[in-house]
């Protein structure tokens, strides 16, 4: 700490906003959401049958809470599911693939992990490979959230960092990923080129074009792709749209060629169910063999929880028009969405507003990668006590406000510049709490 713990502070509790965690920032749950996945809505229904025949409970919400009953060996949600996932969740999930990219998608290329970030490590197990002189190396975005960096150091792989434009809003410029490409190959074998769109931590959505450019790019290079698209729901910036790798892939001269991982999450985005822990990947273009694999490597840890499951299918396959809980879904659909957007807004004039700091816009996610201009002699203030620069900030900020964020140093930044990431999820009560 950087004062004595018996100092008196002007705040009366500590708000963490060093993670995207939106429910633990007060952010609703929707209710249809938690009604088929929270005791004692439909789990009970399905933990206790009888229970699906309460009138009190919305007639959609027992008609899922009864497919999914059908779904499980045995009628029971306590029954192993199976290792790539309840053929009900793997369904919705492809009938929602087909809907968004307008082509067909196969259940049989999806696997249901738990969570984003599973998913991916397995696809590390799939690209990484032990033998020979050279580390096998993925082209990684900077910044980029932590845990990806430590999955790839865990399966002995290296990052080959390759910089966003911070200066364009933080986009993504094949002469960069080259310039990372030709690098690394002095010291390693490139395999893969990891994306994050919406951008984690940089808020920043990919236009068709430039996935354009990067799927020619990957092709040309013969590199894998791996499409991180958790906060695909979560696209607010004027003029900004969200497009799939995969709906681009299919529509490009390389729709048989490159392949592609698609990752995407019921932990993130408008449901942010993040202690459900359930997602999925869906395998374009990759060998059969291959895929049975990696469904192989997937059944070697434990099966994706039934729970996470359902949540998944309610992101895939929500309420519709004429269903009796459409009205109260959308309804909390828009007010989260206005939420989400005025909170996007008023990040980015207060970040803005305050000497030393300046934010590039929001167009997509949930966070803001705000950039810390600082004096020398705070830098070489911050080194004398042993710290990064944008360390030592957040601590200060943490001691004078209460307000826990994440530095730049642990996302990764160009040599230099000094960052603070700040996600824009808490809720007005929440905020009132908060030191201006």
């Amino acid at each position: 700490m950087l004062q004595s713990q018996d100092s008196e502070k002007r705040y009366k509790e500590i708000l963490d906003v060093s993670s995207g965690d939106s429910h633990g920032m007060g952010m609703k749950p929707l209710t249809f959401a938690r009604q088929c996945i929270h005791y004692p809505q439909v789990i009970a229904a399905c933990i206790y049958p009888p229970l699906q025949h309460d009138d009190t409970l919305p007639l959609d919400v027992r008609e899922r809470a009864q497919r999914f009953l059908e779904a499980c060996d045995g009628g029971s949600i306590g029954s192993y599911p199976a290792t790539r996932g309840i053929k009900k969740a793997l369904r919705s999930v492809s009938e929602f693939i087909t809907r968004r990219d307008g082509v067909a998608s196969n259940p049989d290329h999806i696997i249901v992990m738990s969570g984003s970030q599973n998913a991916l490590i397995l696809m590390l197990r799939l690209l990484v490979r032990g033998e020979g002189s050279l580390p096998t190396g993925v082209l990684t975005p900077v910044p980029c959230y932590r845990s990806f960096n430590k999955a790839l150091t865990a399966h002995g792989a290296v990052s080959v960092p390759y910089y966003l434009c911070e200066e364009e809003g933080w986009t993504m410029q094949v002469e960069e990923l080259r310039r990372a490409l030709q690098a690394a190959r002095k010291h390693c074998n490139p395999v893969a080129l990891y994306i994050i769109n919406p951008g984690n931590p940089s808020g920043h959505v990919q236009s068709k074009e430039s996935i354009e450019e990067v799927i020619r790019f990957a092709a040309e290079e013969r590199l894998f792709l791996m499409a991180d698209e958790v906060y695909q729901s979560m696209v607010h910036g004027n003029g900004s749209e969200f497009h799939s790798y995969r709906k681009v892939l299919m529509g490009s001269p390389y729709s048989s060629t490159v392949e592609l991982a698609s990752v995407h999450s019921a932990s993130k985005g408008i449901m942010g169910e993040c202690g459900l822990r359930c997602g999925y990947v869906e395998l374009v273009n990759v060998d059969p063999g291959v895929r049975r694999y990696a469904s192989l490597l997937a059944s070697a840890g434990s099966s994706t929880s039934v729970v996470g499951q359902i949540a998944l299918d309610v992101m895939a396959d929500p309420p519709q028009p004429g269903q009796p809980s459409y009205a109260l879904y959308a309804q909390e659909l828009q007010s989260f969405r206005s939420t989400i957007m005025k909170n996007v807004q008023r990040t980015l004039e207060v970040l803005n507003s305050l000497p030393g700091i300046t934010c590039q816009p929001i167009r997509g996610g949930i966070f803001a990668f705000a950039r810390l201009h600082l004096s020398q002699a705070a830098i070489k203030h911050a080194k004398d006590k042993d710290l990064g620069p944008d360390m030592f900030y957040c601590l200060r900020l943490l001691e004078d406000t209460g307000l826990c964020a994440a530095p730049g140093s642990e996302l990764g930044q160009k040599e230099g510049t000094y960052h603070i990431r700040y996600p824009s999820l808490c809720t007005q009560t929440r905020a009132l709490h908060t030191p201006s």
